[in-house]
């Protein structure tokens, strides 16, 4: 299936168009772009996606993000043609998302309140560099791909720099990486390194890397890969297709996401706000995005805890003042953000108009928990069996919270999105070290274990 396609402003005052060979974080305004499609795809394509799932070796329908390949198809290719596939789709042998769905976990289910038929979470640690960012990436190497682009670039804080280093040294791109010093998992800097990216440490935070990365990228003319990049948007909205095909595209009540730099919060408004105007859902999920207390700039201002103002997308009227107010009061008085769940650790979140953009369509909420809350979180994901780092800690926790606040209802369906698995050790050991700690499993000396036995 062949869909004609676009790149669109998002400002509803501006929607300057650009052709989809070309690539531009924002229009000439300054506004964030989309990636637009001119037809809506027919809804049988659901048991085509369905068929698919049974591959035959076929590595683009063996993928959790090609095998939807005809509702994010910007190359405008046959999506049946296997070698028009080959030419222009960027895989990882079909690694990306095949085994991303969601699961029951009873015992997180207990912890937050729910019963364990309501609450499913879906674990994108399982994708092939470990994080969530391979939806976006293998999209965004398609993108590059297209445009016979030589040298990629990002900013990260750990699993941004190790996907687009994995794919990048897959397609034979070079790979630039900028992380900040000291800031960064070392299990998350040590893949971008084994997958040959040149990596240039910033002193100061994620935000401080991104702004030196971009203005590096415009001056050598690099393909930026970070999710201000729209193509990088399109992979993401995977994650809520293979979320809603594990429901029999019966959407949730609710979809929590950690919120960083928002851009899977952009993404899953996005991909909602598609689905519904081609009628594939009927019901549109309510997005809960969870910030860490130690970086909520989201929350902070979705909830008008600066100035009394609450900032809203307002149909695209979005108040820029007040977010250039609060960013000179960070300044001012020195805030930086700090949290261990490095992953959100993001003060100026990029995708900031986006995300306000689906919290409105959805009628979302965001919440802040503690670090001590996202440890827990984590702790409990992982006496069900799974792995997550701790800003998918977050979720969890978020809905504990909202279900104390009783926003989210005991026998409401939610999807929890945990983005990626856990890759600094050195987190879990020192939890588990604590006795004190509600989920702790501490390790006992083989002489004080032999006296309990006695």
């Amino acid at each position: 299936m062949r869909m004609e396609a676009y790149q669109e402003c998002i400002d509803p005052a501006c929607r300057l168009r650009y052709p989809i060979d070309e690539f531009r974080i924002t229009c000439e305004r300054g506004h964030a772009l989309d990636v637009k499609y001119a037809s809506t795809p027919s809804k049988s394509l659901k048991d085509v996606f369905y068929a698919r799932r049974n591959h035959g070796n076929n590595i683009y329908n063996e993928s959790g993000v090609w095998r939807f390949r005809d509702l994010i198809n910007f190359a405008q290719i046959d999506t049946e043609e296997y070698e028009e596939c080959k030419k222009y789709l960027v895989s990882l042998d079909g690694a990306e998302g095949r085994l991303s769905k969601p699961f029951k976990m009873s015992k997180v289910a207990e912890y937050v309140g729910m019963d364990k038929d309501c609450l499913f979470l879906q674990p994108e640690g399982y994708n092939p560099s470990g994080s969530f960012k391979d939806n976006g990436m293998a999209t965004a190497l398609t993108h590059a791909k297209m445009l016979n682009v030589k040298k990629i670039m990002c900013a990260s804080t750990g699993n941004t720099s190790a996907s687009a280093a994995m794919y990048a040294s897959n397609e034979g791109i070079l790979c630039e990486v900028y992380v900040p010093r000291g800031e960064i998992a070392i299990g998350k800097l040590g893949q971008a390194l084994q997958f040959g990216a040149q990596v240039v440490e910033v002193d100061g935070n994620f935000d401080d890397a991104l702004q030196i990365m971009l203005r590096e990228a415009k001056s050598s003319n690099a393909y930026v890969v970070n999710s201000v990049n729209p193509f990088r948007i399109e992979g993401q909205k995977a994650i809520v297709y293979r979320a809603l095909e594990y429901l029999d595209w019966n959407p949730p009540d609710w979809l929590v996401y950690p919120g960083g730099a928002l851009g899977n919060t952009s993404s899953a408004g996005k991909c909602l706000m598609e689905l519904y105007e081609w009628g594939w859902i009927k019901k549109v999920p309510r997005l809960a995005i969870i910030n860490a207390e130690g970086a909520n700039t989201l929350y902070t201002l979705y909830n008008g805890k600066f100035n009394g103002r609450a900032l809203r997308w307002n149909k695209g009227k979005v108040d820029l003042e007040l977010i250039g107010e609060y960013y000179a009061y960070m300044d001012k008085q020195n805030i930086r953000p700090r949290t261990d769940a490095t992953a959100i650790q993001i003060g100026r979140p990029a995708n900031l108009l986006k995300g306000l953009r689906a919290l409105e369509f959805t009628n979302g909420v965001v919440e802040q928990v503690s670090d001590g809350e996202m440890y827990d979180g984590m702790a409990v994901v992982g006496l069900n069996g799974f792995d997550c780092e701790l800003a998918s800690g977050a979720v969890p926790a978020g809905i504990k919270k909202l279900r104390e606040m009783e926003v989210i209802k005991s026998d409401d369906i939610v999807v929890g999105i945990l983005t990626g698995r856990q890759k600094d050790p050195n987190l879990v050991i020192r939890y588990h070290m604590d006795a004190n700690r509600r989920f702790a499993v501490t390790p006992r000396a083989y002489k004080d274990l032999k006296k309990d036995t006695k």
